[in-house]
């Protein structure tokens, strides 16, 4: 196996990504991984990470990269994906890049799924539900498939995402089947570095404005929203709780408001020392997804709601993308803020956050604002 750290920057190895690879890049470092030399897939994680030191010392190959579905329950069709790949390149800057843009064709036809009224009357649902299943909080997201007339370059939307969205965590990887998910996502599940734990929950946003009266209102009406506050809350309990047997020490710092070119945020940050240095980043991000974030509180029940609510199967959408070293060390992202792409389509993916005080047309609104900013960092006008 190849493995460089050659002088290069996160932007670089975005601009090296190919399709088949795996990229994990922020503006301050980034991991490109090519093709393969062992392939696991499991739809339990727990047993994926069972399997990693065997993998790690059969084939010399230090570390692993991947994605867990949304839907880790027993019983579940999808499973998690981890491949050791035949090389591994990283890369650090103190500098972001100088964002850029290739031009990408432009669909030939758009099918939102549900339609808009439809995901209204699911949101009305879902609130009804709520209090009639005991729930805090379940997630409902929508998607809208794009038609092209010939293939999509994934390579081009893969780095036009790199460059346009510097506060987030750009992500590929090619899944079963041959589709590959690419995304931006702002939110860390989980780093593991020695015995250092970190994950940066988010939950609770607003869009953004070109007006700055309207952008400046946006933002606090966002830090004083009581509905947003509820819904960031049962996030952070949710992460702390499930990390607390794994550390012995945990500090919560949060929330605070934090933003990107087109959403403002309500972001926790959450640091913890480990117990037991043989627990690894994906051990962590088994035991952490899916948060409250992508699914609801309690899981299996909002779970169980998404299912009944979405028509369609999230299947790797609100997943897990990361990777993971024989020494345990690794970073997984959250996978949302996200397309699947296939030959000649992409299907993208939104969601929200619903709790008793969700207003429906407002939920719509902020995944229709979720759409245009992925669709917007990918390069296509719609």
């Amino acid at each position: 196996m190849t493995t460089s750290t050659a002088p290069a920057t996160p932007a670089d190895l975005a601009a090296r990504y190919t399709r088949g690879d795996f990229l994990l890049a922020t503006a301050r470092h980034a991991l490109l991984a090519s093709g393969a030399e062992t392939t696991v897939t499991d739809t339990d994680p727990a047993r994926l990470s069972r399997a990693l030191p065997g993998l790690f010392a059969g084939s010399g190959v230090p570390v692993a990269v991947g994605v867990l579905p949304f839907d880790t329950s027993e019983g579940t069709s999808t499973p998690g994906h981890l491949v050791l790949p035949r090389a591994v390149h990283r890369a650090s800057s103190d500098h972001a890049a100088v964002p850029r843009r290739t031009a990408l064709p432009q669909p030939v036809k758009v099918t939102p799924v549900p339609e808009p009224e439809a995901h209204v009357a699911a949101v009305r649902a879902a609130v009804s539900a709520l209090s009639e299943r005991d729930l805090r909080k379940v997630v409902l997201a929508r998607a809208l498939d794009l038609d092209f007339a010939g293939s999509v370059p994934v390579d081009h939307v893969v780095r036009n995402l790199a460059n346009g969205n510097p506060r987030h965590t750009t992500y590929a990887v090619q899944l079963p089947g041959g589709r590959t998910l690419v995304g931006a996502t702002p939110e860390l599940l989980v780093s593991r570095t020695g015995g250092s734990v970190l994950s940066r929950p988010h939950a609770g946003s607003m869009p953004r404005s070109a007006d700055p009266a309207i952008d400046k209102a946006n933002g606090e009406a966002l830090r004083t929203s009581e509905k947003d506050h509820v819904e960031h809350a049962v996030v952070v309990e949710s992460v702390v709780e499930t990390l607390r047997p794994f550390c012995r020490t945990l500090d919560v710092r949060g929330p605070e408001l934090v933003s990107t070119p087109a959403i403002w945020h309500l972001s926790t940050v959450v640091t913890g020392e480990l117990i037991d240095q043989d627990v690894t980043a994906l051990d962590l991000a088994a035991a952490l997804h899916p948060t409250p974030a992508v699914c609801g509180s309690p899981t299996a029940a909002a779970r169980t709601l998404v299912g009944e609510l979405e028509p369609f199967d999230r299947a790797y959408y609100a997943g897990a993308v990361g990777w993971v070293d024989a020494a345990g060390d690794g970073e997984w992202a959250v996978g949302i803020r996200c397309a699947e792409i296939a030959d000649t389509s992409m299907r993208l993916y939104a969601g929200g956050g619903i709790v008793p005080a969700s207003d429906p047309q407002t939920e719509l609104d902020e995944t229709s604002a979720k759409f245009r900013t992925l669709l917007a960092a990918m390069g296509l006008e719609i």
